[in-house]
């Protein structure tokens, strides 16, 4: 939007020509998400309290959350979307159509999330819209971008999967490409709902990975750049940065107030939503093992559940004292503010070790 206006006047002003540079607008939509959300938090969270728009704590985690963090404002991902979605759109080329898709992802996840944390507010209990229902969905709004991508996406690579550490190694997905592509979106937006457990436990590492695919994104998208690090070049694949630098700016400035003790809660508006734009930047910057690896976290969060409800059933024993796994570390006396602050160096470590496969191969 105004990427194209300031890009319309070059002729007249030679300095725009800065706009055309990826990675200052990269810059423009971290800063300008980051400010959005910064200013207007303050007035949210006010109205929310004032209106008592506060959820109700899951009642799955440790009894003392829903005597300590009882009365917070939720529904907070709102905010993330909105500067996630202004920002993207001041500054992307919205001619790509990777953008209008990574956009599409982001409105209807985060839709779905807030008709979840409104029913659960509604309803003054942690139970919002039905596992079952709220799954369905979310293969419908999966499936949705898929069709999408394989209508505008880069055909050249899209239904190849592309292993890190390897050089040239694709495995082609032929049609099970869909069916992947939907338990890649739909199992990243689970995996940060179920992270969101603790004050700015999800928020850090989904900035540490946006941050990643920022960078992931624009050499993915330089031919010179992919062609030296040996990875798939995919044509427009760059402007994804700036979606993905909204992300950052977006957490940056939610984190101010989500930060312990949280004055908000981001609720499933912003879980949902912000997980299933990782999933699906990383799908179509083909890097989708290479998420595996830089958000670990989620997943090690998400395989600690998995593996409790089977030992549950299967053998009446649980393997954590509580799942998903911040929990279980709470239990063991950890302080909330001691699991939060070392999971966040896990996410770093992990990070740098997933930029590392860009190189070696």
């Amino acid at each position: 939007m105004l990427y194209s206006f300031l890009i319309s006047l070059v002729d007249q002003f030679s300095a725009f020509n800065v706009f055309r540079y990826l990675t200052f607008r990269t810059g423009l939509s971290v800063m300008t998400s980051m400010l959005i959300v910064f200013l207007i938090g303050g007035s949210f969270i006010k109205f929310f309290q004032t209106h008592k728009i506060t959820g109700p704590i899951r009642e799955d985690g440790p009894i003392d959350h829903i005597i300590k963090k009882a009365g917070t404002p939720t529904m907070g991902g709102l905010l993330i979307l909105v500067g996630i979605i202004l920002s993207t759109l001041l500054w992307a080329d919205l001619k790509n159509s990777y953008i209008w898709i990574l956009l599409m992802v982001v409105i209807s996840f985060g839709l779905l999330g807030a008709i979840d944390d409104f029913l659960k507010i509604k309803r003054s209990n942690s139970k919002g819209i039905a596992s079952g229902v709220k799954f369905i969905c979310q293969i419908i709004l999966s499936l949705i971008a898929v069709m999408l991508l394989l209508k505008f996406g880069d055909s050249n690579h899209l239904t190849n999967l592309y292993f890190p550490f390897f050089k040239n190694l694709a495995l082609h997905l032929g049609l099970f490409y869909i069916p992947f592509t939907i338990f890649i979106i739909v199992g990243w937006s689970n995996a940060v709902n179920l992270t969101d457990g603790l004050d700015g436990l999800a928020t850090v590492p989904v900035m540490l990975v946006a941050l990643s695919f920022t960078l992931i994104c624009y050499v993915v998208g330089n031919t010179v750049f992919s062609e030296y690090l040996q990875i798939p070049y995919i044509t427009d694949v760059g402007e994804a940065s700036i979606f993905c630098g909204s992300i950052v700016g977006s957490c940056l400035g939610f984190l101010w107030f989500n930060a312990p003790p949280a004055k908000i809660f981001m609720g499933d508006t912003g879980s949902l939503s912000l997980g299933s734009s990782l999933g699906a930047v990383s799908i179509i910057t083909k890097h989708e093992i290479v998420l595996v690896i830089i958000g670990g976290l989620f997943v090690l969060e998400t395989v600690s559940v998995i593996i409790q409800v089977l030992s549950f059933k299967l053998t009446g024993k649980r393997v954590f004292m509580m799942a998903p796994l911040h929990h279980h570390f709470e239990k063991k006396g950890w302080s909330e503010s001691t699991v939060v602050i070392r999971f966040w160096i896990i996410s770093i470590v992990l990070a740098l070790i997933g930029l590392a496969t860009l190189k070696l191969r």
